[in-house]
């Protein structure tokens, strides 16, 4: 019998146990003490992965097999194979938001980059890769460190931020294809442990999954909700052969019946990133989405999943369904009649692994009926142990791996905190700045007010989807180490204004030498399942804010912390407002970086990766789903690219302390002759003075590309990091161009009155071509011009 002494000693324990940090051996396969590895040809890392996947499915019972098609898939004792759950997540930094990452052990955090909108907004590659890398270096490591039950990482997020009002479009490198696609491939690329060039290594550091396929832009609007969403709209009937044919007759079909998402739409809005994803960062994963495409849900798609991502674009990889989609496709939207027609219907599409319980519930009755066969589930099961076999976790101990020897020490290092720091500063966009209130000069400034409901609240600086970050510093806290006499007052309780001290924000505003206002949104406002309804600031935010600025001894400093854009053209115009920030979701070391742009130990040069609409925005459907503007019904068009209304910020708006020209050099070409490096007769379409891209071919498309040259100069003040935007504008927009379109950018670093010459290869077939009605890509003949700044240059192409 235990003394009481030893009792309380081990109940002591019993109680403490939950919270105790521990360090186990990652979960794995083929431990080469078991006597039966040796006779499993799947355990031989000397053939090649396809091989031992077919040889280790042989070895499954069919109740084996279905038990592994959920996100948390069962061990198989028998054979050595643990459990392993597919559900992890790092939209920008590892996190717990998935099922398979526990910060519970020796490694309590990881790094917390910025938001992704803020990261698109340095519109710096470079970077984006550094976090990329980062990442997966801390997802390996917890792994090793016996912290996750997989390296399957759900991330990143590359739909097209389509509309200001979307909550999660703060997830999204922003609004352009380009720059979309850009961030997928290097993103995908830093994660899974390839070159900033690129590259297909078979191995994986850890594995990026791309998501969500596709035309997913919507969550939750005015009582429509993703799970039930069917994405379709109308062509532009102005240039359409069939509204020319037909006239009137077509408006009644529509009215009727509806049409698809245009191909025209699909091919140079919705897809690009995808198709970038896979083709240019070779993602080993990619998530199909709730919502339907023109009458069928994207998990269901066999035109989507296996004919386009892994017939068109080479997609090598598992697909994974988003979570409790497949349940949607019968429960929801009614699409299936059974839940054995949603699985069959899933599976023999190519979805691999359903997030939820559904398949493995229903797929056993769904073979029994028929509506699914065997070889169905061999196929996607082929696809996930693929999968798990590049991560190396068929291959003995990981510890003993190329990637073994990430320690945890390789989480939150300085390394990472710096790359984090310089990703925010990077990122944050000076909108105005009227009378040079900034940079705030530390020997100047004897008090500061500091006002608002985000000023002193680090989970306000995350954004969704974050991990418990390495440390945390808010915007208050920053400033107090700049200027000692700093007196705080929040203004509002929430982001949501619903009441304010307006009285006593007045009273701290007269009494100080400047004023920063810390104000915007918050997850209450933007976040997954919850779009907004206004862009307008939300509460009494904007009475709270003109009534400090009138009162304020100085113009005040408006920092704005959000995802989505805000309408804030009162304080655009607003005389005592002086400088206004936009800071995103700028993560852990967020308030320091705000703080080192406010006193110029930073020279901001962000740009907005997203079009800021007015309010009137909102009388157009989130449901509309056409890219392009219809004047005939006034619907604006959407994003820079087609938005015909005024923005109150345009996207790549963004100033800087120091002032930049450019100019483009003498030595960049100006005419194209088509002739001259390819007979392409035989590529002329209908239209006699356009060229089928398709038809051209790689090769000559190759041999059209050209240099151009952009001269910038930092005129100063001072020393900054300055994005490069290379626009191209053709001299009309007829046939669904659009007004204008981002072709490259490059970030470049340049001291006070240097100059430098920034370097475009440009490829005709792919920069100066558009999209025509039926999705083809076409290059016109004639004009073309080339932008950056105010700066213009032409290029004739020429037959």
């Amino acid at each position: 019998m235990r003394s009481p002494k030893d009792v309380h000693v081990l109940l002591l324990y019993v109680l403490l146990l939950p919270l105790m940090v521990v360090s186990l051996d990652p979960p794995f396969s083929c431990d080469p003490s078991s006597p039966s590895t040796s006779s499993f040809t799947f355990c031989k890392t000397t053939l090649a992965v396809d091989k031992r996947v077919v040889d280790l499915i042989s070895h499954l019972t069919l109740e084996e097999k279905i038990a592994q098609l959920g996100d948390i898939a069962p061990s198989i004792p028998r054979l050595g194979i643990p459990a392993y759950k597919w559900w992890s997540e790092s939209l920008h930094g590892v996190s717990d938001s998935g099922r398979g990452i526990h910060f519970n052990g020796t490694i309590p955090s990881a790094t917390s980059f910025p938001q992704v909108i803020l990261t698109a907004a340095s519109f710096n590659p470079r970077i984006w890769y550094q976090i990329g890398q980062a990442i997966g270096i801390e997802g390996r490591a917890i792994y090793n460190n016996g912290q996750a039950e997989g390296l399957t990482f759900w991330s990143p997020n590359i739909n097209i931020f389509r509309d200001p009002r979307w909550g999660r479009g703060q997830e999204t490198p922003g609004e352009d294809p380009m720059t979309t696609s850009k961030y997928a491939a290097l993103y995908v690329r830093g994660l899974q442990g390839d070159s900033f060039e690129g590259g297909s290594s078979a191995e994986l550091k850890a594995s990026a999954c791309c998501k969500h396929f596709t035309a997913y832009d919507m969550d939750n609007w005015d009582g429509i909700t993703r799970y039930k969403f069917n994405a379709i709209v109308s062509r532009q009937l102005a240039n359409s052969e069939l509204y020319c044919d037909w006239g009137t007759s077509w408006l009644i079909l529509i009215s009727l019946f509806g049409v698809q998402v245009s191909a025209q739409d699909l091919e140079d809005t919705y897809q690009p990133p995808f198709k970038s994803c896979v083709e240019e960062g070779r993602a080993s994963g990619i998530m199909c989405s709730y919502n339907r495409v023109n009458g069928v849900p994207t998990c269901a798609d066999d035109n989507l999943l296996s004919k386009t991502a892994r017939g068109s674009w080479g997609f090598y990889g598992y697909i994974t369904s988003d979570c409790d989609a497949v349940s949607i496709i019968h429960d929801a939207q009614g699409y299936a009649k059974t839940a054995e027609d949603a699985v069959g219907d899933v599976l023999k599409a190519g979805m691999d692994v359903n997030c939820g319980g559904y398949v493995q519930k229903y797929a056993m009755s769904a073979v029994q009926q028929g509506k699914l066969s065997e070889g169905d589930i061999n196929r996607a099961l082929h696809n996930l142990f693929s999968i798990r076999m590049r991560l190396g976790l068929f291959n003995g101990n990981p510890k003993y791996e190329a990637y073994g020897k990430i320690a945890p020490s390789q989480v939150c290092t300085q390394k990472h905190q710096n790359l984090a720091l310089e990703a925010a500063k990077d990122g944050i966009v000076l909108l105005k700045n009227s009378v040079d209130i900034l940079p705030l000069s530390r020997s100047k400034v004897k008090s500061l007010g500091v006002i608002g409901p985000n000023a002193n609240n680090a989970t306000k600086l995350l954004g969704n989807y974050a991990g418990p970050p390495c440390k945390h510093i808010t915007p208050l806290e920053a400033l107090q180490s700049y200027v000692k006499d700093t007196r705080y007052l929040a203004g509002c309780a929430t982001a949501a204004c619903n009441s304010s001290s307006i009285s006593e924000a007045v009273q701290l505003a007269t009494s100080v030498d400047f004023v920063v206002m810390f104000m915007g949104l918050d997850l209450e406002q933007e976040r997954e399942e919850l779009d907004r309804v206004d862009l307008v600031l939300p509460g009494m935010q904007q009475s709270l804010i003109t009534s400090v600025a009138r009162a304020a001894k100085r113009p005040v400093i408006l920092v704005l912390l959000c995802g989505g854009p805000v309408d804030i053209t009162f304080a655009k115009y607003e005389k005592k407002i002086g400088g206004i920030l936009w800071a995103g979701y700028p993560g852990e070391a967020g308030g320091l970086a705000i703080a080192q742009v406010l006193f110029g130990e930073h020279n901001p040069g962000g740009k907005l990766p997203v079009t800021w609409y007015p309010q009137s925005f909102t009388s157009v459907a989130m449901t509309d789903m056409r890219m392009r503007a219809d004047p005939a019904s006034g619907y604006p068009g959407r994003t820079y690219r087609f938005y015909t209304g005024k923005p109150v910020f345009e996207f790549g708006y963004g100033l800087s302390y120091s002032n930049y020209s450019y100019e483009f050099s003498a030595e960049s070409e100006n005419t194209i002759y088509m002739n001259k490096s390819v007979s392409l007769d035989a590529f002329k379409m209908s239209e006699s003075f356009s060229y089928d891209i398709k038809k051209m071919g790689s090769e000559a498309c190759k041999k059209l590309k050209f240099l151009t040259v952009v001269g910038v100069k930092n005129h100063g003040p001072m020393d900054g990091k300055h994005p490069v935007l290379l626009f191209l504008r053709w001299p009309d927009v007829l046939h669904g161009r659009p007004m204008k379109q981002l072709i490259g950018f490059q970030s470049v670093h340049l001291k006070a009155g240097e100059k430098a010459d920034v370097k475009f290869v440009v490829s005709p077939c792919k920069h100066l071509s558009r999209t025509n009605v039926d999705g083809m890509k076409v290059l016109d003949q004639g004009s073309h011009f080339l932008m950056t700044g105010k700066k213009e240059y032409q290029i004739s192409v020429m037959a």
